[in-house]
């Protein structure tokens, strides 16, 4: 996919005008791109639409209309853009009570690590997890990780031709695997270059 340039964007006063609509449109876009985890964990696979809406966002929340600005967003969310031969994904872990939430997040220290994606008889695909940014230490793990999914093209070739897709986690602290609804799987073959 293509990454944003400044041209890609609204200015603030057309955004202002057309952002309801727009939001409408990226709400839908993303209820076929998130995957559930079980009940704690989430996994929102960004891609151009899901990233110029964050970034409009950003640039509306903080009023940014400079050119420096703007570029500074862009060099900051145009890497959560998937290039043709990977899936990138936020993935949040979520718990409501904020002493419990702060408990768990200390024992799942690493588990975005062991987050992984596989095609049906193909290997699996562990994530490379916050690769320009530390969002974890020793004692607890970040409520929010960027992930990214590096499929070789034999497995590419086969989510194309129809195989299924499952997502999981590899840790007897929260083991998790589930298999993407067709819907969705269809959505995120539209971030491959095929």
């Amino acid at each position: 996919m293509n990454k944003l340039t400044p041209a890609d964007l609204l200015p603030l006063e057309r955004y202002a005008a057309e952002r309801a609509a727009f939001r409408a449109r990226v709400i839908a876009h993303k209820q076929l791109r998130n995957v559930a985890l079980g009940p704690h964990i989430t996994l929102l696979f960004e891609d151009r639409l899901t990233v110029q809406y964050q970034i409009q966002e950003m640039l509306r929340i903080e009023r940014i209309f400079e050119v420096a600005g703007i570029q500074e967003e862009l060099d900051a969310y145009n890497p959560l853009i998937p290039d043709g031969r990977n899936l990138k994904a936020t993935m949040l872990i979520e718990f409501p009570d904020a002493q419990v939430r702060a408990e768990r997040l200390s024992q799942l220290v690493g588990i975005e690590h062991r987050v992984y994606a596989e095609v049906h008889g193909q290997p699996r695909v562990f994530a490379h997890a916050d690769e320009d940014m530390e969002r974890s230490n020793d004692s607890k793990t970040s409520a929010v990780h960027f992930l990214r999914f590096e499929f070789p093209p034999a497995a590419i070739g086969a989510l194309g031709n129809g195989a299924s897709l499952s997502l999981g986690i590899e840790d007897p602290r929260l083991p998790e695997c589930v298999l993407v609804p067709a819907r969705s799987r269809t959505a995120l073959l539209s971030d491959f270059s095929r």
